[in-house]
């Protein structure tokens, strides 16, 4: 059978390892301009559409996420949920509806 990669498969990662230093050089560019940090990070977030938030959450139920988030990551999971809750108020609403025109008619 003919080989159509020369991929190398190696256990081991060859990129050099990334020091703090290497991260204090970084330069920061928006659509090709340079721009400080804070600038950047407002960019990644509006263009993720997600918002950094501070919230009380009860330590039961933090630890319960933790526990199912594996490497996938605790606040994936609970945005999730927060938002499965959000589409099942809309579904709910339209079920309710539905049923409310069908019992007029």
């Amino acid at each position: 059978m003919k080989r159509t990669s020369t991929t190398r498969k190696s256990g081991a990662d060859e990129a050099p390892k990334l020091k703090a230093s290497d991260f204090a050089r970084a330069k920061f560019r928006v659509a090709g301009k340079q721009v400080e940090r804070a600038e950047w990070q407002a960019a990644v977030r509006e263009r993720i559409g997600k918002e950094r938030i501070t919230i009380m959450i009860d330590a039961d139920v933090l630890a319960a996420y933790k526990v199912r988030a594996g490497a996938r990551g605790y606040q994936t999971l609970i945005n999730q949920a927060l938002r499965n809750a959000l589409l099942g108020d809309r579904i709910e609403a339209a079920i309710r509806k539905t049923i409310r025109e069908e019992l007029r008619g």
